[in-house]
């Protein structure tokens, strides 16, 4: 919003005390216009909804002589025209170019891969590809929105790994809910794409969606909101028992729900400390898949009451109360864009260590594990791939922080270079010049 007030000490500070008193959180602050008796500044407000624009508007103007000249909506405007676009790395500005882009010069290419398909991988984009596919019924933070509505988020994701990862990242969206078909249609387009991004789609069908892609498809398919939140959360637990000074090999760990991520979640934990994980879920579908895989089935209160580290993915605002924590645990309550309890709370009753899902967030995951599974030439995503990036997380986590910086490239590049490595390791990725090109520099 554009605040325009007097040049006078304090009503800066006046302001902003409105901006908070309405619950409201600050961000930029730009000064756009100075005069001897006024000031006009552009002020970025979070804010919740509609309704909490309006609060925040009331309390500025009560503010002695504070006039809001102008509100706009910068997410909107952000998104005006979308998030990404396909474009040419070569510039096609003579004839000369446009014969070997096009035709007849492309007719070569074609015929070089027809005789030997691989050729595509080296010839074509396909190599560097992925397309993200989502049905639109679990959408973070939204839920069932259908895939329409979910496409802003899909861009965003293709932003994302465009950015960090070097990875073009293609949006499909699907006019279907019926796992048949979601196979079916997900096998169709597979040959255009060097991987399958899974997004977006809701438990249970997502695990059987994941497992007949990942086992009729020669391409490495993974589901972000399992395997991606889990490679990252396992960074973040490891990262928790740097901190807080616990024994890898004793800590007791809980997962509260068991949607897409819960189960996807606990597996690498338990194979990492060789320890079963305790969980809770108000579905007996989804203590007896946790059972089947190794894990304890318990309460909640039980999970509250005995473990060390309490993992939360239940979508359900404010469920852990206070009074539950219990002194020096840690509490990653992952729901976004509402936890299970606020961090602040969670210390103020005892916890050593709490923090949500705007920070233990699968963007610490994806890019890394799409840029390393290309340049290893994998042929599936496999378990060591995500401990891997998980362990690698872990160890660049500064000293004081649960996590590294997600907006850092190097950060991306090295998790990058771990997954492509546990690809070669593992049977199912080649140990190729572009993943040597992954290296850290020492």
């Amino acid at each position: 919003m554009q605040v325009r007030n007097l040049n006078m000490p304090g009503v800066l500070g006046a302001v902003a005390a409105a901006i908070g008193n309405a619950g409201a959180n600050i961000g930029n602050i730009q000064a756009v216009y100075l005069s001897q008796h006024h000031v006009v500044r552009d002020i970025d407000v979070y804010v919740r909804d509609h309704a909490h624009i309006q609060r925040v508007l009331r309390d500025i103007g009560a503010v002695y002589d504070v006039e809001v000249t102008e509100v706009r909506d910068e997410v909107l405007a952000l998104h005006v025209g979308g998030k990404i676009r396909m474009v040419s790395p070569h510039s096609v500005d003579s004839i000369a170019t446009l014969r070997k882009v096009y035709t007849p010069g492309v007719a070569d290419v074609s015929k070089r891969i027809h005789a030997e398909p691989r050729a595509a991988r080296t010839y074509t984009a396909i190599s560097n590809m992925v397309a993200i596919v989502t049905d639109g019924t679990a959408v973070l933070g939204l839920g069932n929105v259908g895939g329409l509505a979910a496409m802003p988020v899909m861009e965003g994701k293709a932003a994302l790994l465009s950015q960090l990862g070097d990875v073009s990242g293609i949006p499909i969206l699907l006019d279907t809910t019926v796992p048949d078909e979601i196979v079916a249609s997900v096998k169709h387009i597979a040959p255009t794409f060097g991987g399958i991004h899974l997004e977006g789609i809701a438990a249970p069908r997502c695990f059987e969606i994941t497992e007949r892609l990942q086992a009729e498809l020669d391409t490495p398919v993974m589901h972000d909101d399992q395997h991606g939140t889990a490679a990252v959360v396992l960074g973040a637990a490891l990262s928790a028992v740097r901190m807080c000074q616990m024994d890898l090999g004793k800590v007791k760990i809980g997962q509260i729900g068991f949607g897409a991520a819960g189960q996807t979640i606990a597996d690498p934990l338990m194979h990492v400390t060789g320890n079963p994980v305790m969980g809770a879920d108000i579905r007996e579908a989804g203590r007896q898949r946790h059972a089947s895989h190794g894990g304890l089935p318990a309460e909640m209160s039980e999970i509250m009451a005995k473990a060390d580290i309490v993992i939360a993915t239940t979508g359900v605002k404010g469920l852990i109360k206070p009074e539950m924590v219990r002194r020096g645990q840690v509490v990653l309550a992952l729901s976004n864009p509402e936890p299970e309890i606020e961090p602040a709370a969670a210390m103020a009753a005892g916890a050593m260590l709490a923090t949500d899902g705007r920070s233990v967030n699968n963007l610490f995951g994806y890019p890394g594990i799409w840029r390393g599974s290309l340049a290893a030439h994998a042929r599936k995503i496999n378990r060591d791939m995500l401990i891997a990036l998980g362990q690698a997380i872990a160890a660049m986590g500064p000293a004081s922080e649960l996590l590294p910086n997600p907006l850092d490239r190097a950060v991306h590049q090295r998790l990058a270079h771990a997954v492509g490595k546990a690809a070669v390791a593992s049977g199912v990725g080649e140990d190729s010049k572009d993943l040597e090109e992954l290296e850290p520099t020492p």
